[in-house]
């Protein structure tokens, strides 16, 4: 058991989340099913040190009451689980019913995220298990079922820093720029029925040049045998594709095309309207595999996603290096974001307040968020496409106070592979940032490589803040980026060869307002303001030395540390329980716009047209 530390912060989400089903939108926005069932709410739970603490052989408490219960998914640190204590080994308990009419096809176990490794068993039988804290999984548990009253045995491993896993900011025993543990199931569980030949996977990726939408879509098929607890192979079978102008159901049909599951293919799109913060427009696209399968009862699998045109790349423009979104130079400005909650830890109290840290963002007029040590549920990347911010997204590192062994090397690179593959979904992330700081870095430059080659249609910052020579983290000199950190800053960063330049933290302004701390005797912040109008004005003078960078110094990009206070830090634009703006909303916004018309009248390629 570990006791979580200065919870003094009185926030409204525990009263407004009580008695209500906790996140019921469904999870998984860029891959859409009409059935489904969630399993978030009320489990029965314990929490330990031993394997043998509630068993002594160890195995799965099958059919037996678990002592205590927590809320599904927010991690067991958090106050609005129920439990608000950190434990390494902990087992979730529940029953569930499968609707009688799902009983034609297979049925999926999905979760979110569970930090950090875990097994899990259905009515005793077990169906699968995971280690990585920060993608999503999934298991088919048809044959376990009994189609009565089922269980759902979930056991998790979660040693935080502790152990040598990517864990982002997470601490045992927190402070300063490390914050409290996240254990357990932090994301929505679900089930879902699909046909036994269904979509398992769904690539889409925007080709300006051609304008046209590269597909590629993977297909697996159920054993024949009834009773095998394994993924299914997968299979290539016809497939149609449907692009609509819009995300509306009705919205008007613009393109389809077919191909086959598993080779990748392309549907033109006429008139292609480009996706860019300041019209963040997105085709809807349905897919169907088209093999009607006459031997299997039911409709052939058909899943909702959609695309965001874009292109993002680096090239000279008047001889510097610049980050092209859509053919432009677009000074990236953004917010450094945590994604940590006062009540809820990892796991925001509801979808409003996930969205609504995206929208304060966008009205102070940044056109970016770098999400910083972690990686979100993918509804908060579907609001930042929807909304229209570039995200830059950190792979969460590993300890940062050792060199990683071999086994933390090989898990950081399977998790680093399974996050791209997740994210790469979503128009709005633009880059990857593999390593920060030096924390848990090794071969940077052949992981900034590995990075480029998953992803070559992103940029990649492969150790944001190594463009200091000053200091001991590597820049491999292999991605799109020279990253420097400059607390307060801003400050020039030094050029590179083929590589735009970037602030990638600056600023860390705080100031403490009575009533919104964590309980922190007096805080951390990189420089102290003296009132909501010293900060802003102090902010402000920041932006006008952003400006003179980018005209005179070459900056392209700069991260502002950052959008909220996150437990003893207090250098947040909002107070962590987000009910304070500590600046002047109309002040900040038409500096921005400054920055951002200055850049604009910047020299621009010739004939940069990227549908030309």
């Amino acid at each position: 058991m570990r006791s979580v530390p200065g919870r003094k912060l009185a926030a409204a989400w525990s009263r407004v989340t009580a008695g209500r089903p906790p996140l019921p939108e469904y999870p998984r926005p860029h891959l859409v099913r009409a059935s489904w069932l969630s399993l978030n709410g009320h489990w029965e739970f314990w929490g330990g040190r031993e394997p043998g603490e509630l068993d002594e052989s160890g195995g799965p408490p099958v059919g037996r009451r678990l002592p205590r219960r927590v809320v599904v998914p927010f991690p067991v640190e958090s106050r609005l689980s129920g439990v608000g204590t950190g434990y390494e080994r902990m087992w979730y308990r529940r029953t569930f019913r499968v609707p009688p009419e799902w009983a034609a096809g297979r049925v999926h176990l999905h979760f979110g995220a569970v930090d950090w490794e875990c097994r899990v068993w259905v009515n005793g039988v077990e169906v699968g298990a995971h280690r990585g804290g920060y993608d999503a999984f999934s298991f088919d548990v048809t044959p376990a079922l009994t189609w009565g009253e089922d269980e759902v045995l979930v056991h998790v491993l979660d040693p935080t820093d502790g152990g040598g896993q990517p864990l982002g900011k997470q601490r045992r025993n927190p402070g300063g720029i490390f914050y409290t543990a996240a254990s357990g199931i932090w994301q929505t569980v679900w089930l879902e029925p699909t046909p036994a030949r269904h979509i398992t996977r769904l690539a889409l990726t925007p080709d300006l040049a051609a304008g046209a939408v590269e597909v590629e879509v993977h297909a697996a098929e159920a054993p024949a045998d009834p009773g095998t607890i394994r993924p299914g192979p997968d299979v290539g079978v016809p497939v149609r594709v449907e692009v609509r102008a819009g995300l509306a159901a009705d919205a008007e049909t613009v393109a389809t095309g077919s191909g086959t599951s598993g080779r990748p293919f392309t549907v033109a799109i006429p008139n292609v309207r480009l996706w860019s913060p300041d019209d963040p427009f997105l085709y809807g696209v349905t897919v169907t595999l088209a093999d009607s399968q006459p031997d299997q009862p039911g409709a052939p699998d058909r899943v909702d996603a959609y695309v965001g045109m874009r292109s993002i790349e680096v090239a000279e423009v008047a001889g510097e290096p610049r980050p092209l979104l859509n053919g432009r130079f677009v000074f990236q400005l953004g917010l450094l974001d945590q994604g940590y909650w006062p009540d809820g830890v990892y796991t925001a109290p509801t979808d409003d307040d996930l969205r609504r840290d995206l929208e304060v963002a966008k009205e102070l007029g940044f056109t970016c968020v770098r999400k910083h040590a972690k990686v979100e549920p993918a509804r908060w990347y579907h609001w930042a496409d929807r909304l229209g911010l570039l995200v830059w997204q950190d792979m969460p590192s590993m300890p940062h106070d050792r060199e990683p062994d071999e086994a933390a090397r090989r898990q950081f690179e399977a998790e680093l592979r399974a996050v791209i593959e997740q994210c790469r979904a979503f128009p709005s992330v633009i880059g990857w940032v593999p390593f920060n700081e030096g924390w848990g870095q090794y071969d940077v430059a052949r992981i900034a490589r590995t990075v480029r080659d998953l992803d070559p249609t992103r940029l990649v910052s492969e150790n944001s803040g190594s463009a200091d020579p000053g200091n001991d983290w590597v820049d491999g000199g292999a991605g799109h980026v020279a990253d420097l950190h400059a607390y307060p800053g801003p400050a020039a960063v030094p050029a590179s060869a083929g590589r735009c330049r970037a602030l990638g933290e600056f600023g860390g302004l705080g100031l403490a307002l009575a009533g919104h701390d964590w309980g922190g005797a007096t805080g951390f912040s990189y420089e102290w303001a003296a009132s909501p109008d010293g900060l802003t004005d102090r902010y402000l003078g920041m932006v006008d030395q952003l400006r003179a960078l980018a005209r005179d110094e070459g900056l392209s990009i700069a991260v502002y540390t950052q959008a909220t206070d996150v437990e003893g830090e207090r250098n947040g634009l909002l107070t962590y329980d987000r009910t304070v703006l500590k600046v002047d909303p109309d002040r900040v916004r038409a500096a921005h716009q400054r920055l951002f018309e200055e850049s604009r009248a910047l020299p621009h390629l010739q004939g940069e047209d990227p549908l030309s």
